[in-house]
């Protein structure tokens, strides 16, 4: 199965988050690639769990901009 993705953030350590959608499905959610020195590991990670658990994070307050950004364009704003 296809996944588009957008890169949400990208840490100083190599980590990086996106925001991930299968082609078919339309299931949205985030992908989490874990650094190489720390072994690549790919996550997928529900957008309800990912925002849950994550306080305060560079990577969560990117997800929030880009959700923000949904409403600043909606023309019924």
């Amino acid at each position: 199965m296809s996944v588009q993705t957008r890169e949400l953030y990208r840490s100083a350590n190599g980590d990086r988050w996106c925001l991930a959608q299968e082609t078919v499905t339309r299931h949205v959610f985030i992908k989490h690639e874990a650094n190489p020195s720390s072994g690549g590991q790919l996550t997928n990670i529900e957008i309800g769990e990912f925002l849950r658990i994550g306080g305060n994070s560079p990577e969560h307050q990117a997800l929030l901009r880009l959700i923000g950004t949904l409403v600043e364009d909606s023309p019924n704003a």
